[in-house]
């Protein structure tokens, strides 16, 4: 029996294995499909992925196969400046299709010691006592103290639980694609740059290798989600959109998207838990959707070692649906309103020059782009300091960087006062001791993703020891050594 199933081996699954293989949880990811799909529906990290990356040790692999772009133009394709001193050392978008995302982290897990399983469908599930069996197509049966979906927005998983999915079906598609085109690219630069002063879900442009991206509107919403276009079809919509193919030939694939909006009831179904596509689908404008799943699978992955390892305080996994669901509505809220901006009649036209102007007010421009780029997620983990709930930005210390210290994904106190200590945690809360000068507060304490859960000066009482020790053990359980081990796979 293995302590967790993950099915999906996308970004938020591989995400995931890897976080509970640092704390040496058995895990295993079953992925449908034999092949990885090589579909770069994604094409960039944002900020707070970036950072994330940036805390496990991976950023250098991901800055090695991306490129750096700059905060703008994300809120409904409005562009505008980043405005400054933003609360990361990660200013920037980082632009790498997802097939390269895909491929990292999944070799991120595998090293970690994860086992990849592709080719295996789930089609059953059945909770038992302290387990989860879980059937394939082919037959077979396995055993998990715990099921993660991680297997995207038809999951199978969350049907299975009969977990409501409420919200709006699409009422447009887009067709994408990768293909060569035969137009000069001064002749599609021109007519991409006509286009798009009104259509904004249009878009013709190089990717390299002779390859060019192609987003068009489709005709008609399609009824069977899962067939991709007919190349025609493709051809059809650059003619009525564009008045030119441009040429295009040879698709090396082809795909569609709607403007669907949909959020899972429960992210937690007794031992079945749910993360990424699976939880919550919204259109891909602002680029929100595969950071969104990342991000779910930090917040949950240590929360569900500490579970299976024996040491989570009541609640602690819980608390993995009330911090990400209020994120994903927020998210898909955003996003609503970024359709509708793309719209092309009358009304919302005006309503996007009106957006427009008003973001050149440094105030509505920042809490724009803290929304699209996370920086302005804030979990409520109690009465404090205005930092708490916060994560904390990456900063020089007195020997290298913050988030070089956080790679094994354990908690950290950060004690500029030398007065506090973690004795009886210390296998959970590293600690790093002497003077940090761009922290803030004379001592703060991280959680294993980086969100800041108490604050003090050291002095006594809520901010001194006993405060800090009430906070170790809401987060990180009681003290001591005597914990439960992860079982190992059978």
């Amino acid at each position: 029996m293995f302590d967790v199933i993950i099915v999906g081996a996308g970004p938020t699954g591989t995400m995931l294995a890897a976080e509970l293989r640092l704390h040496g949880v058995s895990t295993l990811v079953l992925e449908r499909e034999t092949q990885p799909t090589g579909i770069a529906r994604a094409l960039g990290l944002h900020v707070r992925s970036i950072e994330v990356m940036d805390q496990r040790g991976l950023l250098d692999k991901f800055l090695a196969r991306g490129q750096k772009y700059p905060l703008d133009g994300f809120f409904a394709g409005i562009s505008k400046p980043a405005p400054a001193n933003l609360d990361t050392a990660h200013g920037y978008v980082l632009g790498i299709p997802q097939p390269l995302t895909d491929q990292l982290l999944e070799e991120h897990a595998a090293e970690l010691g994860a086992e990849i399983r592709r080719g295996c469908e789930v089609v059953a599930l059945a909770e038992g006592d302290g387990r989860v069996d879980v059937k394939l197509a082919d037959g077979a049966r396995l055993a998990a103290r715990y099921v993660v979906g991680c297997d995207g927005g038809r999951s199978t998983v969350r049907k299975l639980l009969g977990v409501g999915f409420p919200g709006e079906p699409s009422r447009v598609d887009t067709l994408m694609g990768e293909m060569e085109v035969t137009a000069a690219p001064e002749e599609v630069a021109a007519v991409v740059g006509d286009i798009r002063k009104t259509q904004k879900r249009f878009g013709v442009g190089p990717i390299g290798g002779g390859l060019y991206r192609v987003v068009v509107p489709a005709a008609q919403v399609a009824e069977d989600r899962g067939t991709p276009p007919d190349f025609g079809e493709v051809r059809q919509q650059l003619l009525a959109v564009a008045g030119t193919d441009f040429g295009v030939h040879s698709p090396r694939w082809l795909s569609r998207f709607g403007d669907a909006t949909r959020l899972a009831e429960h992210y937690r179904v007794g031992r079945v838990m749910l993360a990424g596509d699976a939880a919550h689908i919204h259109p891909p404008v602002g680029g929100q959707g595969l950071n969104l799943g990342v991000q779910d699978a930090f917040n949950l992955g240590w929360k569900l070692a500490a579970t299976i390892n024996g040491w989570a305080p009541d609640g602690l996994l819980d608390s993995y649906h009330t911090e990400r669901h209020p994120v994903a509505a927020d998210v898909l809220e955003t996003t609503r309103a970024s359709m509708l901006l793309l719209d092309t009649e009358p009304g919302p036209r005006a309503v996007r020059r009106l957006v427009s102007e008003l973001m050149d007010f440094d105030d509505v421009n920042r809490f724009l782009i803290e929304k699209l780029t996370a920086i302005s997620v804030r979990y409520d983990v109690g009465q404090g300091q205005g930092m708490l709930g916060r994560r904390l930005r990456d900063m020089g210390l007195e020997h290298g960087r913050l988030y070089e210290r956080m790679h094994a994904g354990n908690g950290l106190l950060l004690d500029q006062s030398g007065r506090l200590a973690v004795a009886g945690w210390e296998n959970r809360v590293d600690v790093i001791a002497g003077p940090i000068g761009e922290l803030g507060a004379p001592a703060v304490l991280l959680r294993p993703d980086g969100h800041i859960v108490w604050a003090g000066d050291g002095q006594g009482g809520a901010n001194g020891q006993d405060g800090l020790d009430q906070a170790l053990k809401r987060w990180f359980g009681r003290p001591g050594r005597n914990v439960t081990p992860a079982t190992p796979a059978e």
